[in-house]
Parts: C-alpha cells; structure tokens; sequence
C-alpha cells in the first residue's frame, strides 16, 4: 500500500478516535442513567463540574453552575411527570445564584419526591440547591458548604464589617457602594434560602438555618460534614446507591499527563499481609 494513503488512514483515525470515544462515555452515561431510572422509579438528573477532555491553547476549562445549567435543569423537570420522583446527582463548586436559585425554586415546585445525591461536593450555589431537596444523600465524607454571599470575590459580610471599624469619613466611596450592594445581597440570599427551606420544616426553624448558613459564620469554604448537617436539622442520609459513584467515573477530570491520585481501581477484600522474604528479614 502507499505510504501516503497510509498516513491518511493515519490521520482519518487520529481525528475520529476522540469522536468515536466521546460517542462510548455518553452511551455508557445513557444506560447508567436508565439503570438507576428503572431502579428507582425517578427522573435522573445529573448536575456534574467536572472537567471533561477539553481545554483550550492545554489549559483546562473551569466548570460551575451557570444560566445554561438552570436552563436544561428546569426543562428535564418540566419533562417530568408531577408524580415521578427527581434524582439530582450534585457535584459542584457553585456558581451563579441566579442560576442556583431557579433551579432550586424548580425543585421545590415539584410535587414527587426530590432527592439531591452529594457523592463528594456541592457547595455554595450547590448547598442551596441541596437545600430544596426532600432528602440529601451524602457520602459519609461528602461535604456541604455556606451559602453566604459573595461581592465580587470578598464576602458579603466581611465588607459590611468595614462599616462597625472604621468612621464613614474614612471609607472610600467604591468601599461604601460594595457595602450597600453586600447588604442588599444578603438580605436577597437569606430570604431566598428561607423560602427554600420552609417546604421542609417550620419557618421559625428555617429562618434560624439560613441565619446559620448565610451570615458568615464560616468562611466561604467552609465544609459542613454529614454530622453538622444533621444537627443543623437536615435531612442527610448515606445509603448512596452504588450507581451514583459510577456515574462519576463516567465524568473523567480532563487529562494533565501524569495523574496526581492513582490506585488499582477494584474493590479490595480483606487479605493478610504477604509475609516478608528472607532478604527483607536480614
């Protein structure tokens, strides 16, 4: 054969190879998404910020939930039967609050059972949207997140804490204007979070968790475990189906030459250590 139609065979499958092998993930995405459905009775909806294979000039594209996100999500619950229960699979940074709060609005507007899966994060945005669900399963090492307000990157509370230390005369303009905007935005997120939570429990008890959640008594990154959750009044399982941590595999992180987490990926039974060789014993 010619060596020219050779390197064009070459080429013709070095293009299509990333297709076709992007085709498999979401085929196998599709009858994972189908084996859960049927299992459990639910609409399954996955709302993943992983990094997939794709980046741009090698630098890897940041994910979080943004109006494209609320978009699909709301139409998947519009597509839903109001007595078919809502599976959500939740892994996120957060994101936008416009976006998070129509979702979670969506959510909570459903009739059937909503059950948001936390296999590993959702915070910020993600906690709110949590927050709209009927039951929230967690891994135990799973973690939940504050949902107090950011002003550009400094926190809500944290600005108007300038305000109590300083004399008005001494504060910029631009410092007093992020002041009366971090004001406004916490009032917004507390009551957003409030309405959200009421659905669940009684209000006295709600406005006390979005006290808890949206004034800053942690830091923006703070990780609410499955313990705290439940005492903060939750409703946290950890009976996480099987299927949801296989879903994630299906969601790889994008590609960086050498991984930085590796490990043989197959259940491991109980073994006993193998003894040491007689070199290792001198």
């Amino acid at each position: 054969m010619d060596f020219t139609i050779l390197l064009f065979v070459f080429l013709i499958i070095s293009v299509l190879q990333p297709v076709i092998r992007q085709r498999m993930l979401e085929a196998t995405r599709t009858k994972m998404f189908r084996g859960l459905e049927e299992k459990r009775g639910s609409r399954v909806i996955a709302l993943i910020h992983r990094q997939e294979r794709l980046s741009f000039l090698g630098f890897p594209l940041a994910r979080f939930i943004d109006i494209n996100d609320s978009e699909e999500v709301l139409r998947a619950i519009k597509l839903t039967d109001s007595k078919v229960p809502i599976d959500l699979i939740l892994h996120t940074p957060g994101g936008l609050v416009l976006a998070a709060e129509q979702i979670a609005s969506a959510l909570c507007r459903h009739p059937a059972k909503v059950t948001v899966f936390v296999p590993h994060y959702a915070l910020s945005g993600g906690t709110l949207i949590a927050l709209a669900a009927d039951e929230i399963v967690m891994d135990e090492n799973a973690v939940l997140g504050p949902v107090d307000p950011q002003v550009g990157n400094q926190p809500a509370v944290s600005i108007l804490s300038v305000l109590e230390r300083k004399d008005i005369n001494e504060i910029s303009d631009e410092t007093l204007i992020l002041a009366d905007i971090a004001r406004k935005a916490m009032g917004q997120v507390k009551e957003t979070v409030t309405r959200i939570i009421s659905d669940h429990m009684p209000i006295e008890e709600a406005g006390r968790l979005a006290e808890v959640l949206t004034t800053g008594r942690w830091t923006h990154d703070y990780p609410i475990m499955v313990e705290e959750g439940r005492e903060l009044g939750l409703p946290i399982s950890t009976e996480m189906p099987t299927e949801v941590y296989q879903l994630m595999n299906l969601f790889p992180q994008a590609g960086s030459g050498r991984p930085s987490v590796e490990y043989i990926p197959v259940p491991y039974p109980i073994r006993q250590p193998t003894p040491a060789s007689n070199r290792e014993k001198s």
